[in-house]
């Protein structure tokens, strides 16, 4: 049986190409008792109200048909944002040269987070390698929580 991320992926695919975007990511996770399907979205020049909306509306329709969940969810529909997290390799590769994010599990220096520019990633064991200032660092996936993009004003 598919995971429930994964088949909402499939049934979002078509819907999210007719409006010019591509799927971000698909979470399913339980906060504060109550569980969310979150689908957000990607596109040039930025996702909108409408993009969300049109998705959200034809989504709920083929996830009602298809019943992949058991219980009560609420769907949400949304941007990836300027500040979007990092995942697959492939988001690593698109971002190289930007401005990041890590958070760590546990202190690292005596902190637990690190601004810096995204200057690698490996493919294989997933470690990252941000620079921070003058000095490169390198973070072995085991110990990252998140790498997000960072937006500097």
């Amino acid at each position: 049986m598919k995971k429930i991320t994964e088949l909402t992926a499939e049934l979002a695919a078509p819907v999210i190409a007719e409006r010019g975007c591509t799927l971000w990511d698909v979470e399913y996770v339980k906060e504060a008792g109550t569980w969310y399907l979150r689908v957000l979205l990607d596109k040039e020049g930025g996702v909108d109200i409408l993009d969300c909306e049109a998705v959200s509306r034809r989504l709920s329709d083929l996830l009602d048909e298809a019943d992949p969940i058991e219980g009560s969810y609420t769907l949400e529909v949304g941007s990836a944002g300027a500040e979007r997290a990092l995942k697959r390799p492939g988001d690593f590769q698109r971002y190289l040269g930007s401005a990041v994010l890590v958070k760590l599990y546990r202190n690292q220096d005596g902190r637990k987070e690190f601004p810096g520019v995204l200057a690698g990633y490996d493919e294989d064991t997933g470690d990252v390698t941000i620079t921070v200032g003058k000095q490169e660092m390198t973070f072995a996936k085991k110990d990252i929580a998140l790498v997000r993009l960072r937006v500097e004003f």
